[in-house]
């Protein structure tokens, strides 16, 4: 076999690999082995796995990972999840449909100190579905906008995928953090839009009429009691992003500075024991080593793809096709979410970037604008059966035999329409993606 032949098998074994039940991390790894074993030798094959593995994360700029992983992990302990929200449905009492918006723009804020839509998905599935629920809105709106709403984690700064497509990019993640900030805005408002339109368009999908008037008001709260609960968020979002945009910080400084922040927040509200803090470690071990190793995995992988020439011979076969930029856009964007229903986000990035990369730059596609494309078509697959990473986490947190995936899934399906919309809007407006990344 020719080495693009061995590198197109590399490709579909890997896939039927994960098909049937293989660690994403493990299959990159034993088929470029085994690839890079046919196309040289098994020495050359031993030393290209040891040094990618050296090369891949000796950079200190690989903290970020488990920093910013730390800093989630306090703040959901601290109790943040519960004031964000708590603030929104203040702020938004006499709105109709108010809790959902309430949802949608504290999953928002909760986003930009977290980065992992998982960590979302489960706060406000224990937060807002309840209260939701007892205030007369129905249990697949509930869900739907949960769900829905948690996917802002993975694109609003500071964002986990954005990291992992920097690193695989080589971009700056920097960069790529504030690129994610109009997209994030702009999703966030189409939600908002969404759940308006809902309410007084088709309002028997949401609730009660006492729900959709906002007769839900915590006659607890004060101005002054939502302004103490709100002033650590913001706090925290302005040490972080703050700093990062300004320029005072790296990446990997502005997770430290986020991390200890989040600690102080969390000692302060007496929100942290020894028991609390040693599980907040241990997770953010476990999350931030399965990370690292598929890094390594996806540079083994990366770099033998390189080794065979598919990357190029692919750039070639698709510049002949007559696609054009837009042609290659659709084809990748439909691929992506396709892909999907099957595996989960990281393991998309991971498979793809190093194919589509190279065709984007020969297009003169800017590589910022791609990372965002790619980032909200893969989120869509966070929302989409059978795989729904989030719905899946929406119920394994509600833990309530009367709602079923069925229900979950249906109820974030207009939620999913939105993402493919704001998806267009995206790809055909780069601006909104490069505007601040390069100022």
């Amino acid at each position: 076999m020719s080495d693009f032949q061995i590198g197109m098998v590399a490709i579909g074994l890997m896939l039927g690999g994960i098909y049937f039940g293989m660690h994403i991390g493990v299959a990159l790894i034993v088929t470029s082995f085994v690839s890079v074993w046919m196309v040289k030798s098994p020495e050359v094959a031993a030393s290209f796995v040891a040094a990618s593995a050296n090369d891949a994360i000796r950079d200190y700029l690989f903290g970020v990972i488990p920093l910013f992983v730390l800093m989630g992990m306090l703040v959901s302990v601290s109790g943040v999840g519960r004031d964000t929200f708590d603030v929104f449905q203040w702020l938004m009492r006499r709105i109709r449909g108010g809790l959902g918006l309430a949802t949608v723009a504290a999953n928002a804020v909760f986003a930009a100190i977290t980065g992992i839509s998982i960590a979302s998905a489960s706060v406000f599935t224990k937060v807002a579905v309840p209260e939701m629920m007892r205030h007369g809105y129905t249990a697949r709106f509930s869900v739907g906008v949960v769900a829905g709403s948690s996917v802002l984690g993975m694109l609003i700064p500071p964002s986990l995928l954005m990291i992992i497509y920097g690193v695989l990019a080589e971009e700056s993640i920097g960069r790529m953090f504030i690129a994610g900030i109009i997209p994030g805005a702009v999703l966030a408002l189409g939600f908002a839009v969404l759940i308006l339109a809902m309410a007084y368009l088709k309002p028997e999908m949401i609730g009660t009429e006492d729900a959709l008037n906002g007769v839900c008001v915590d006659g607890d709260e004060t101005p002054l009691s939502a302004a103490i609960k709100f002033v650590p968020i913001l706090l925290l979002i302005t040490l972080v992003l703050g700093g990062l945009y300004g320029g005072f910080f790296t990446p990997t400084e502005a997770g430290a500075m986020g991390a200890a922040g989040a600690l102080v927040i969390a000692l302060v509200r007496r929100r942290l024991d020894w028991r609390k803090l040693w599980q907040v470690l241990v997770e953010t071990g476990y999350v931030s080593v399965s990370v690292l190793f598929l890094i390594i995995a996806a540079m083994l992988y990366s770099r033998m793809l390189a080794l065979t020439g598919m990357p190029n011979s692919v750039t070639e076969g698709i510049t002949h096709m007559g696609l054009g930029p837009w042609g290659f856009m659709a084809m990748y964007v439909a691929i992506v979410i396709a892909l999907g229903c099957i595996i989960d986000s990281v393991s998309i990035m991971l498979i793809m970037i190093p194919i589509v990369l190279p065709i984007a730059r020969t297009f003169g596609m800017d590589v910022v604008w791609f990372g965002v494309v790619t980032v909200i078509a893969v989120e869509i697959g966070l929302l989409t059966p059978p795989f729904g990473v989030s719905v899946y986490t929406v119920k394994s947190a509600l833990n309530d035999p009367r709602i079923t995936i069925k229900d979950i899934f249906a109820g974030t399906f207009p939620f999913v329409l939105m993402m493919l919309a704001v998806l267009v809007v995206i790809v055909a407006f780069p601006k909104l993606s490069t505007w601040l990344a390069y100022l």
